[in-house]
């Protein structure tokens, strides 16, 4: 046995890698820059936790959302590593910053807008670098669904230190990925695309009726856990209210609750076998709980990756899993206004155009959603709503007047 797989025993328990785990920790464990494009719920994780296990000194984990790190930590603590945290939302900064200048944390997360900072620069110049590992690596990129200018200005930390930078998403089209390549100084070499497809997932579109008769549909046929996204607080609300009789403990969370309420709620979903949360997109990235078995949208997303990642965190255990989108036509006429009022109107419009044919397709959508992230699917899925629908030959002609048109 090697030292990589003896090492994925002994503190993940974990008989064998992932697709392409293998091959983005052994070229970190090479000192090489990395980008990795991994679906969502493929494992990210361990891509830099092992090597911080393995390599001399502390990795630096750059991530976007303090809940985010807080539930990375906690993962990495379960798994016999020493983390920690270094944000505005902790009040033992003082012990962290003795912890990482003795040598005692493999991990250190914290977000970009500190780690872009000349006294944390300071804070680092004598400490020995095991990796930098950048998540949510699209925010750097103008073309991604979720710029964050303080990604850019991560370059001269990197560049301080000779350390191998590894630099993670689930959602990067071209442009976005030539954009992080290029920022990042990532070779060519150093690029990794572990695929997009959630084979487990079922997708469906339907255009939207008596939304509480589609709800409640749902959660008959669905028992397990589940994520209803609206895209207003009010909506939120009201959607939590009208489902509060079936039976299910449906919570409601949104920016606009105390932060107390909004932890209480979440804790209350992870733990359970059965809730259903409505939420509006503040309750988003490090959502990772493995059982949930539907994810639906109100409305669509006004991306394509923005769908992808959402729906994501369906199915993470490898179950069946549906993902439903419901839609109307003020939705679709809307949704171009809306998405250009987010900046970067070519890109923005680019980017809802794609999710209107997402929408509006008669082929497979998988397909459609695969084709986006630069894959080159089969044209029929046979767990996708136009795959389960129609018979599998139409699906295929329709896949192949499609394909010609593009």
């Amino acid at each position: 046995m090697d030292e990589l797989t003896a090492a994925l025993r002994e503190h993940f328990g974990h008989d064998d890698f992932r697709p392409t785990q293998r091959a983005i920790i052994e070229r970190i464990m090479a000192g090489g820059h990395t980008l990795a494009v991994m679906p969502t719920g493929g494992g990210k994780s361990l891509t830099y936790q092992l090597p911080a296990l393995l390599l001399p000194g502390t990795a630096i984990i750059i991530s976007p959302l303090i809940a985010l790190m807080q539930d990375q930590m906690r993962a990495a603590k379960a798994h016999g590593l020493r983390a920690a945290t270094l944000t505005s939302a902790d009040e033992d900064q003082t012990r962290t910053i003795d912890l990482l200048k003795r040598g005692a944390l493999d991990l250190l997360y914290v977000a970009p807008e500190r780690a872009a900072r000349e006294d944390f620069a300071a804070l680092l110049a004598d400490i020995p670098i095991a990796l930098f590992a950048v998540d949510e690596a699209h925010c750097v990129s103008e073309w991604g669904h979720d710029f964050r200018p303080d990604y850019r200005a991560l370059l001269p930390l990197l560049d301080a230190h000779p350390s191998p930078r590894l630099c993670l998403t689930a959602t990067a089209d071209a442009h976005t990925t030539a954009d992080i390549t290029e920022h990042f100084v990532i070779p060519p070499e150093g690029r990794i695309i572990g695929g997009y497809d959630r084979p487990n997932i079922h997708y469906r579109v339907l255009r939207r009726g008596d939304t509480l008769a589609q709800l409640r549909k749902v959660l008959a046929d669905n028992p397990g856990p589940g994520i209803i996204y609206a895209r207003t607080r009010a909506e939120v609300e009201k959607t939590a209210e009208a489902l509060s009789g079936t039976g299910r403990r449906v919570l409601p969370y949104h920016a606009g609750m105390r932060a107390e309420q909004r932890r209480a709620h979440q804790q209350r979903f992870f733990d359970s076998s059965s809730a259903v949360m409505v939420a509006t997109i503040a309750f988003g990235m490090g959502v990772d709980k493995p059982d949930v078995r539907f994810i639906v949208h109100l409305s669509p997303p006004l991306s394509v990756e923005a769908y992808y990642q959402e729906t994501g965190r369906a199915g993470r255990d490898g179950a069946p899993a549906l993902a439903l989108l419901l839609w109307s036509a003020k939705d679709l006429k809307g949704g171009l206004h809306r998405a250009i009022a987010g900046g970067n109107e070519r890109g923005q419009e680019a980017r809802w155009r794609a999710m209107e044919r997402l929408i509006r397709t008669r082929g497979c959508r998988r397909a459609v959603l695969l084709r986006h992230f630069g894959g080159n699917p089969p044209m029929t899925c046979g767990n996708c709503d136009r795959c389960t629908r129609w018979p599998v030959r139409m699906v295929r002609a329709v896949g192949r007047i499609l394909t010609r048109a593009r």
